[in-house]
């Protein structure tokens, strides 16, 4: 098999791209990673050049390029159906893949207003621009993954799934600027998913992208 290639951008404020990068990751799957660092004068140059999109993440696989974060872990999850990323129960999986798209395609406010800054923690925590309504929705399905489909495990359906990478660059946004009101069980898997030894990784990685 030919060798993956992931590109991302700045890992403190790239939040499409902790999401395959923490799939792959956590998941053991070996891939390459390629950095873009952005807001620079040559970045969009480099982007025309490389990205299909002009924008990162995108997966390079042989002579096929793969962008947009959910295209590219649904890509994965069919290269390495063993890893078993999404849920194996036919309810559960839907129900994963309903969160996730609902993550993909929404919450706007929250992402406006509060943009990821991985390595940042304790900012003015605003509520404007109806992220108090992003975050009564997100906890409402964090806790009902948990409640409904956690069966014991720690991750949203159990085990770790597309569904808890796509809801990784919540969980930092939760850290930088709450504290945020949640339920117990949104809580605990929260600060399980920002203890991960892969989050903690990124957030190295972020940490020495600022420093250099």
């Amino acid at each position: 098999m030919d060798d993956l290639i992931l590109t991302i951008g700045d890992k403190n404020l790239s939040s499409w791209s902790l999401r395959p990068w923490l799939l792959l990751t956590q998941a053991g799957i070996p891939f390459t990673e390629d950095n873009i660092r952005l807001d620079r004068p040559e970045t969009r140059g480099i982007l025309s050049e490389k990205s299909p999109s002009g924008l990162v993440p995108f997966l390079t696989h042989g002579d096929v390029k793969i962008w947009d974060s959910l295209a590219i872990m649904e890509y994965l999850n069919e290269l390495f159906p063993e890893k078993q990323l999404w849920p194996e129960d036919p309810k559960a999986r839907a129900i994963a893949r309903s969160v996730s798209a609902e993550m993909h395609s929404g919450f706007a406010a929250l992402r406006t207003v509060w943009p990821m800054m991985f390595t940042r923690e304790g900012m003015r925590h605003l509520n404007a621009g109806g992220v108090q309504r992003d975050v009564n929705r997100i906890n409402d399905l964090w806790t009902k993954c948990r409640k409904e489909y956690g069966n014991g495990g720690d991750f949203l359906f159990g085990k770790f799934s597309i569904a808890d990478a796509m809801y990784a660059p919540v969980v930092s946004r939760f850290v930088t600027y709450g504290p945020v009101a949640l339920s117990p069980e949104a809580s605990a898997w929260r600060d399980m998913m920002f203890a991960l030894p892969a989050m903690k990784a990124w957030g190295d990685g972020a940490r020495k992208e600022i420093s250099a």
